[in-house]
C-alpha cells in the first residue's frame, strides 16, 4: 500500500469549507513561512467577509465563495490541491486523493464538514439542502412546483419556509414548537404570524449573519434534470456548505400565483414515500388521489395523514463528514458520529487535528457552552486548530480559547435578528431552572434562563439591544435573585444596574 509520496507537507488541511480555510489563515498569521497544503473538492473556498466582533463572544460575519487562488496569493507558502481525499493513513502520515496521488504530512487537520441527514439517499423526489449546487437544484425544481412538503425543524427548514413563495408548503416538523433546536414554544409562538403575514419588500436589504437560506436568481427556471439531487452519489462529492446569506439574491418562487401558503404538521416524522403508480395499485383505498389530481409523489406521515406533492425537501440535520477517513485507521468516534477532539483540537491519532462539523468536542464543557454544528463554530474551531498546531511547533503553551466559555450565535430567522446565548433552552439543566419571558408581539421576544438565582442563557429575537448585558451578566454569575421579574421589567434601563 506505500505508495510514494508526491511530497510532504509540514502541514495539511482538508477540507476547503470555513473551518478549514480559518485554520490554514490562522496557521500562516503565525508561522507565514510554514510548508501548507489545502485538500480541497471544490474549485471553490468559503471565506469568512465583514467580521465584527459584537461583545467578548459574539460574532458576525458574512460567508463568501471565492476562488481558492484568492488565498494562494495571500500565503505564498501555501499549496492548494484540487481533489477529493481517497484514503488517510495515519500510521505513515499520509494522505492519498482520488487521483492516487500521495502526500505526507507532518501534522494533519481534518475539517471536511457535514452531510445532510437525508430521509431517503437516491430518491428522486427526495432534495437535502446543504450546499450551493443543491440549493440551485431546489430553486430549478421549485420554479415549476405547486406544492412541497418540508420535513425538518432546523435552521435552514425555518428559513426555507419563510422564504418560499408561489408555492403551498406542507411543513413536517417532529416536535410539538418550530426550530426547537433554537427556540422553545414561547419564542415559536412569536415567529408564527410572521409566516401569515406577507413578506414586505425590506427583507431584500437585510444581510443575514450567519447559516441562512435564501432565494434564486430572476429567470432561473430551467428544466429540473432528471436527478434532483444534483450530483450526490457518495459522501466525497459535497461541495462545502451554504454561507450564511445563501438564499440572499435567490428568488424562491414555485409555479402558482399564491404567495405563502403554509400547513404546519406537528409532532410527526415520515412514514414512507409513494409513486402515483404505487399509490395507485395500493390496497389502502384510503390513499386515492385528491380529487381526481396525481402528485409525483406522496409523502406518508407518522400521524396517519397522507399528502402529494411535488417534491420533498429533507432538511432534518446533519451527519459528520468521516467517510474516507476511518478505514485502517484508529479514530474514536463520538455518539453522533463526530471525530472526538481533546481541549487542543486533537483527535484519539497522532498528529491528526480536526475541525468544524466533522469533529466533537470531548472535553469537559464550560456548563454554559454546548456544540451545534453552526457557522460561529466551524470559524471558531479552525481558528483554535490552527493555534493549536502552531503553538506546537512553537513549543508555546496554549489555553482552551475564551469562545468556549459561553456559547452565543446570532442569526436571523423570518427577518428578525436572534441571539442566543448559553443554555438558551434550558439544555442540560433538569427541572431546577426558571424562566422568565417578556414578549411584545410583532416586536421583540425576550426570555431569561435562570439556575440557581443566576443566569445562564437568554433567546433574544428582535432589536433588543440587550446581548451584551445579558452576555455580562451570565459571565460573571452575579446573583441575581433580588431583582426577580424586575430583571425584564421594561422601564428600567437594566445596563445602569450593571455596568
Amino acid at each position: 500500500m506505500a505508495h510514494k509520496k508526491e511530497k510532504t507537507f509540514q502541514f495539511v488541511i482538508v477540507g476547503g469549507g470555513i473551518a478549514g480555510v480559518t485554520c490554514v489563515e490562522q496557521l500562516l498569521s503565525q508561522i507565514p513561512s510554514a510548508d501548507v497544503a489545502l485538500i480541497t473538492a471544490s474549485p471553490h473556498i468559503k471565506a469568512v467577509t465583514n467580521y465584527k466582533q459584537v461583545s467578548k463572544t459574539l460574532e458576525k460575519f458574512d460567508v463568501e465563495e471565492r476562488p481558492s487562488s484568492v488565498l494562494e496569493e495571500k500565503f505564498p507558502s501555501l499549496t492548494v490541491i484540487h481533489s477529493a481525499v481517497k484514503s488517510l493513513h495515519t500510521q505513515a502520515h499520509s494522505v492519498e486523493t482520488a487521483d492516487g496521488l500521495v502526500f505526507g504530512y507532518e501534522k494533519l487537520c481534518i475539517c471536511s464538514g457535514s452531510r445532510p441527514k437525508l430521509l431517503i439517499y437516491d430518491n428522486p423526489y427526495v432534495l437535502g439542502i446543504r450546499d450551493t449546487d443543491s440549493a440551485q437544484a431546489f430553486q430549478k425544481c421549485l420554479s415549476k412546483a405547486k406544492r412541497i412538503v418540508i420535513v425538518g425543524n432546523g435552521g435552514i427548514a425555518l428559513e426555507l419556509v419563510y422564504e418560499v413563495e408561489g408555492c403551498e408548503v406542507i411543513w413536517a416538523v417532529k416536535d410539538k414548537a418550530i426550530g426547537n433546536t433554537f427556540f422553545d414554544a414561547g419564542a415559536a409562538e412569536f415567529l408564527i404570524p410572521s409566516l401569515e403575514a406577507d413578506k414586505t419588500e425590506s427583507t431584500a436589504s437585510c444581510k443575514r449573519p450567519r447559516y441562512t437560506t435564501e432565494e434564486p436568481a430572476p429567470g432561473a427556471s430551467q428544466t429540473a434534470d432528471k436527478n434532483l439531487q444534483g450530483h450526490d452519489s457518495g459522501p466525497t462529492e459535497f461541495g462545502s456548505a451554504l454561507g450564511p446569506d445563501w438564499h440572499e439574491g435567490i428568488v424562491f418562487r414555485g409555479a402558482e400565483q399564491v404567495s405563502r401558503r403554509v400547513t404546519m404538521e406537528y409532532q410527526c416524522e415520515v412514514e414512507k414515500l409513494f409513486t402515483s403508480e404505487e399509490l395507485l395499485n395500493s390496497p389502502q383505498q384510503t390513499l386515492k388521489p385528491e380529487n381526481g389530481q396525481s402528485w409525483p409523489v406522496y409523502i406518508q406521515l407518522t400521524n396517519g395523514k397522507t399528502f402529494g406533492c411535488d417534491f420533498v425537501v429533507s432538511a432534518t440535520g446533519v451527519v459528520p463528514n468521516t467517510e474516507p477517513f476511518l478505514h485502517g485507521n484508529n479514530f474514536e468516534l463520538a455518539d453522533d458520529g463526530g471525530l472526538q477532539v481533546d481541549d487542543h483540537m486533537m483527535t484519539t491519532e497522532p498528529d491528526v487535528y480536526a475541525a468544524g462539523d466533522v469533529c466533537t468536542a470531548c472535553w469537559e464543557h464550560s456548563p454554559l457552552w454546548q456544540q451545534m454544528r453552526l457557522w460561529t463554530q466551524a470559524r471558531q474551531m479552525g481558528w483554535y486548530a490552527g493555534r493549536c498546531m502552531a503553538a506546537y511547533v512553537l513549543s508555546e503553551p496554549i489555553e482552551l480559547d475564551f469562545c468556549f466559555e459561553l456559547f452565543s450565535h446570532i442569526t436571523k430567522f423570518f427577518n428578525y435578528k436572534v441571539v442566543l446565548l448559553g443554555k438558551f433552552n434550558g439544555q442540560g439543566l433538569g427541572p431546577n431552572h426558571e424562566l422568565l419571558v417578556r414578549c411584545t408581539k410583532g416586536q421583540e421576544y425576550v426570555k431569561v434562563v435562570l439556575s440557581g438565582g443566576k443566569m445562564v442563557g437568554a433567546v433574544l429575537i428582535g432589536e433588543t439591544d440587550l446581548e451584551e448585558t445579558f452576555e455580562n451578566l451570565i459571565l460573571n454569575q452575579m446573583d441575581l435573585t433580588m431583582y426577580g421579574e424586575e430583571l425584564l421589567n421594561p422601564n428600567i434601563d437594566i445596563e445602569d444596574y450593571f455596568d
